[in-house]
């Protein structure tokens, strides 16, 4: 039986006041992943509020080449900066999850004694354990590879699987995480394909005004003109363009950051499960009980 000191609890975490998705009344997705629609409603709502701001500033900031760059460069930098708004917002979104899910490694659900040793007599209390100190295991990538593993030692009574299963789930978890950034590496792909739709508008547009400047003749009024025309026309295509590579490349930059801290966090969540759960199955052969041959190899 767990003592006294292995039955206080260090937090509890309750995924459904905690995660970030369900507060604003969202189904949260899965671990880190989000809802796409709460994400989607969120970067329209920005991208309206930062286009507001644009156009409410005064007319000295409206003036500048950057507010210019988003406002006068035809229809290609609003589709970029809402694409480069919905990447921030999905990657915020995952930083929080992230961050909360990082919280079940400070909780200890084996307890310390170096008389306990995991079995399967010994899983059920380690479950009932972890459900008293989370609210639901499922959703945390750390105690639901515990809990499946567990439930497979204590239901099968299999020592040598538990090692297997966790490494199994760890890869599945690992696979989840690549694919809950598909959405981000779509958009960092697109971004760069908006600012090169954009130059060649801009292009389109200079080379048709160029038609007027050959056609001005000698008057200088008339081709200075036409000039502005074609001006016009090569300051959307390169400012498009300069507007989708730093979007692109700041965004990825940012999923870079993020995804080498969540990379960081299964690591923790592997080597979690190694000192608390794949360690202590050790101990019961260390102790003189009979071996699972399994087991041995794998551990």
């Amino acid at each position: 039986m767990m003592d006294s000191q292995s039955k206080k609890l260090v937090r509890i975490l309750e995924w459904r006041k905690g995660d970030i998705e369900q507060k604003f009344g969202f189904s949260g997705g899965k671990y880190t992943d989000v809802n796409n629609w709460l994400t989607l409603f969120a970067a329209l709502v920005l991208t309206v509020v930062f286009y507001g701001a644009l156009v409410s500033c005064g007319e000295t900031v409206r003036q500048s080449s950057l507010t210019q760059k988003f406002l006068d460069r035809g229809p290609a930098p609003y589709f970029i900066a809402f694409f480069t708004v919905w990447s921030l917002v999905i990657l915020t979104i995952k930083w929080r999850k992230l961050a909360f899910q990082k919280k079940a490694l400070e909780l200890e659900i084996v307890p310390h004694s170096h008389d306990f040793s995991l079995a399967p007599a010994s899983a059920r209390e380690i479950l009932d354990r972890m459900y008293g100190v989370v609210d639901d295991p499922k959703h945390f990538v750390l105690f639901n590879r515990i809990e499946r593993a567990l439930q497979n030692l204590h239901n099968i009574g299999m020592i040598s699987d538990v090692s297997e299963m966790l490494r199994s789930q760890a890869q599945n978890d690992e696979d989840q995480m690549e694919s809950s950034y598909g959405l981000v590496r779509g958009f960092v792909w697109g971004v760069p394909i908006l600012g090169f739709i954009g130059t060649v508008l801009g292009l389109s547009r200079a080379i048709g005004k160029f038609g007027s400047v050959l056609s001005a003749g000698d008057s200088i009024e008339a081709l200075r003109s036409s000039l502005t025309g074609v001006t016009a026309g090569l300051s959307v295509a390169f400012d498009t363009t300069f507007l989708a590579l730093v979007s692109a490349f700041s965004v990825q930059l940012m999923l870079t950051a993020l995804k080498k801290r969540e990379e960081g966090f299964f690591d923790d969540c592997k080597d979690y499960c190694h000192r608390h759960i794949i360690s202590r199955l050790r101990l019961s052969h260390l102790r003189g009980e009979a071996p699972d041959k399994g087991v041995e190899g794998q551990l």
